[in-house]
């Protein structure tokens, strides 16, 4: 399968979250008009706890525009309940520790460190933003899980599994922010 575009249907595939298992994409689909699947690395990955963070303070704004988020991680599903033992999330985090659907969605990974990182000086202004936020929020690193240099990606599918919005990052960095998405989905409305 090449990788999804803005028109293709999204795969109804069979996932695990934290807390439910053999859940399908046209199970959860229906439930709001717009669903995004916003893919990061594992919970415990600094970058990915923050993104995670900032998607919960600002969850009740997607829910404005009629869209719900499904984080995508690499995570086995004890070690996101321990994650979220202490911080209860308004949103579900599929738990695909096999990569299946990084693979499906042919969501790529680099082949080392440097590959991964942003070399352009945008994308570098941007890690060095985030880098400062992550120091100032106190979030620290957890446990290591799945590909390490795994690169995120983004993919917003309307209620009849048409994709409306797809992005597959080039660097660790390269995803839109959450004010970003918001002004997106803003715009589809």
């Amino acid at each position: 399968m090449p990788k999804l575009s803005v028109g293709d249907k999204m795969p109804n595939f069979k996932f695990n979250t934290a807390y439910h298992s053999d859940v399908t994409i046209e199970d959860i689909l229906p439930k709001k008009q717009r669903t995004i699947f916003w893919v990061l690395r594992y919970i415990g990955c600094t970058t990915c706890r923050y993104d995670v963070h900032m998607l919960a303070s600002n969850y009740q704004k997607f829910l404005d525009l009629d869209s719900q988020i499904y984080v995508v991680m690499q995570s086995e599903p004890a070690n996101v309940r321990e994650y979220l033992a202490e911080q209860a999330l308004p949103f579900e985090i599929i738990c695909d520790s096999k990569q299946e659907i990084y693979q499906t969605l042919v969501i790529p990974a680099t082949a080392t460190r440097e590959e991964r990182q942003p070399t352009e000086e945008s994308d570098l202004a941007k890690l060095a933003d985030k880098m400062a936020k992550l120091k100032a929020g106190g979030f620290v690193h957890g446990k290591y899980e799945g590909n390490e240099q795994q690169l995120p990606a983004l993919f917003v599918v309307e209620q009849d599994g048409t994709v409306s919005y797809a992005h597959y990052a080039k660097n660790s960095i390269d995803m839109p922010s959450v004010d970003e998405m918001l002004q997106t989905l803003h715009s589809m409305k």
